[in-house]
């Protein structure tokens, strides 16, 4: 069956179906019935509306969700700036960082698992491009924590929907709307403004985040495709109505706004909805339920066909952010390099792996845990050694990539890399395109006798080629 073999069991319950319109309830007749905001809500509970685009977004693209809970959000103290000279996910005129804009190719040794945090202290800005405050652009994380958050804490991320994918160790994750456990292998999307927190009951976690700025993720169009495939809609998990009854303690909320962290005091528990009905809410997705799609007569396509999650720019087509995997697969083409071809691309990519070998990178360099980034028309493809395989492979049909799982945040953005990901994480290889790519050697033969058709070249012997096969010959 096309589903992970996961370690940890699953220990909560969900409800399946991507941008569906779900409602859930952890105590019967909480939810009123036949509206949304009744002058008094089912048991003393409070009416709240969260909206994830504006009011008067066309049907097709409003998000929003109608929480019944113990009380509102908004009772909760002033916000505070927190850890001002160490937070700062935002580079450029609103923080003390900068990007660093370059074309060379970059490749991280895997990141260090750090035990000594927690999860909102654990995540590094390594790349992105754009501004939160703008909503325009993304940002690309590492995380690495050892620790829970307190007991009486929360997070949230007022900047963009937060894509999460870990490589180590299980997140245990109680949102406002319900709970759920993300292990390696799935992937998770916290969207902005929802509260959480994270605890790790398999010990310390690592793995990939992308923060989305602008937009919502969506499935991608199939097209020729047709009904089903890639990634279907069936298989994404939303949580269950869960709720806690605390309103005599005090619960410090953390909001990373603007790049920024803020904390604020409250006497409740911020996990308090008792029931909820919308279509914006947090969600969990199995990779390995992706229906991977290819060639099976020759070439090698595009890898736009393994797009999981895509979040549309102004121009149909062109993606703020692709969230793209390369999944144990099978490949038939005939007379075909079957690795991916070599290329430039109008489109950034940065690469990680989960586990296992990524098939186009079989030199060793791009382990688990690490990462690379293939910036705008930055030129790139597989290295010396899997060239010199593929090309000498029998063609006969070949299962690739079992035991592994590698995926792409892809932007048409010029991504800058940070500080932190350029010198001070200390995990650059210095040696990747000399490792990569300086190992090729030219194969080119000319044929005997060569027919040149181009008056600017020389053939074998020196003497020019056929005049009358030249426009313009002098």
């Amino acid at each position: 069956m096309p589903v992970t073999n996961f370690k940890i069991p699953e220990k909560y319950e969900y409800q399946n179906g991507f941008s569906a319109y779900h409602e859930t309830e952890a105590v019967e007749g909480a939810l009123p019935i036949g509206a949304n905001n009744p002058q008094k809500a089912p048991f003393g509970l409070y009416n709240e509306k969260l909206s994830g685009t504006a009011f008067t977004a066309p049907r097709h693209e409003n998000q929003q969700t109608w929480l019944y809970r113990i009380l509102p959000a908004s009772a909760h103290a002033p916000f505070e700036a927190r850890e001002t000279s160490t937070f700062d996910t935002n580079p450029g005129i609103h923080g003390k960082e900068r990007w660093h804009q370059i074309p060379n190719q970059l490749r991280w040794d895997p990141f260090d698992l750090d035990e000594t945090v927690d999860w909102v202290h654990s995540l590094r800005l390594v790349a992105g491009a754009g501004d939160p405050t703008m909503k325009s652009g993304l940002g690309i994380f590492i995380f690495a924590a050892g620790k829970d958050m307190e007991p009486h804490e929360a997070f949230y991320s007022a900047d963009g929907d937060l894509l999460i994918v870990p490589q180590h160790g299980v997140l245990d994750i109680h949102t406002e709307l319900g709970k759920l456990l993300v292990r390696p292998n799935e992937i998770c999307v916290i969207p902005r403004g929802i509260r959480h927190r994270v605890t790790l009951p398999e010990g310390p976690v690592r793995g990939y985040m992308m923060e989305l700025y602008q937009g919502h993720f969506q499935l991608p169009e199939l097209g020729p495709i047709g009904s089903n495939g890639l990634a279907n809609a069936r298989d994404f998990q939303a949580p269950v109505a869960a709720f806690d009854e605390d309103t005599e303690t005090e619960y410090t909320l953390l909001a990373k706004f603007s790049g920024h962290l803020f904390a604020a005091k409250q006497n409740h528990t911020p996990f308090d909805v008792v029931a909820w009905h919308g279509n914006y809410y947090p969600y969990k997705y199995d990779l390995a339920r992706f229906n991977t799609m290819g060639s099976i007569s020759y070439d090698h396509p595009d890898p736009s066909i393994f797009t999981v999650l895509t979040a549309q720019s102004d121009h149909a087509g062109t993606a703020i952010a692709d969230f793209v995997i390369f999944p144990p697969r099978w490949l038939v083409a005939e007379d075909t390099f079957r690795p991916p071809w070599y290329h430039r691309n109008t489109m950034s990519e940065f690469m990680g792996l989960i586990h296992g070998q990524y098939d186009a990178k079989t030199g060793g360099g791009f382990q688990p845990a690490g990462a690379s980034l293939h910036n705008v028309m930055s030129a790139h493809g597989p290295d010396a050694s899997t060239h010199e395989k593929a090309s000498n492979a029998e063609l006969k049909p070949m299962k690739v990539g079992e035991g592994s799982m590698a995926f792409m945040f892809e932007s048409c953005l010029m991504v800058g890399v940070t500080e932190w990901g350029l010198k001070k994480c200390a995990k650059v290889q210095e040696d990747y395109n000399a490792e990569s790519w300086a190992p090729l050697k030219p194969h080119f033969k000319r044929p005997t006798p060569a027919k040149i058709v181009n008056g600017a070249a020389k053939g074998a012997n020196g003497e020019v080629g056929d005049e009358a096969a030249v426009p313009h010959y002098t």
